[in-house]
């Protein structure tokens, strides 16, 4: 995390910008490379790997919900033009979505993924 965010510090003055760039995303590539080498070498206990599959899961939910607050507070001072483009956003995918559910034939249903038995049967 420490080397991620060090990266993240340089970019961002690189780019001239006061801000971490992509730190977390930095961090997450280094610990995907490092976690592959322990696994070759075979030294890379259980308990670890469960750990870093854990938060690998959390990763996306966390980083999306810190960045939809982020959003939220930039559209609310941002002024109008920014709730405006949000409202607009929206609207524009509440509006796709029935276009695309219509494209292509409808599918048959699937097959059950085990067959029920007798009494689940007399149960539906």
């Amino acid at each position: 995390m420490l080397a991620g965010t060090l990266l993240g510090e340089l970019l961002g003055t690189a780019l001239g910008v006061d801000a971490n760039v992509g730190g977390v995303g930095f961090a997450m590539i280094l610990l995907i490379l490092v976690t592959h080498q322990l696994r070759r070498r075979d030294k890379f206990p259980e308990a670890s790997e469960q750990g870093v599959l854990f938060w690998s899961a959390m990763y996306i939910p966390i980083v999306v919900a810190m960045a939809s607050a982020q959003n939220v507070v930039k559209a609310v001072t941002g002024g109008p033009m920014a709730i405006l483009a949000g409202l607009g956003a929206t609207a524009l995918g509440f509006a796709v979505v029935p276009a695309m559910a219509r494209i292509g034939e409808p599918g048959e249903p699937l097959e059950p993924l085990t067959t029920p038995t007798s009494d689940e049967k007399q149960k539906a």
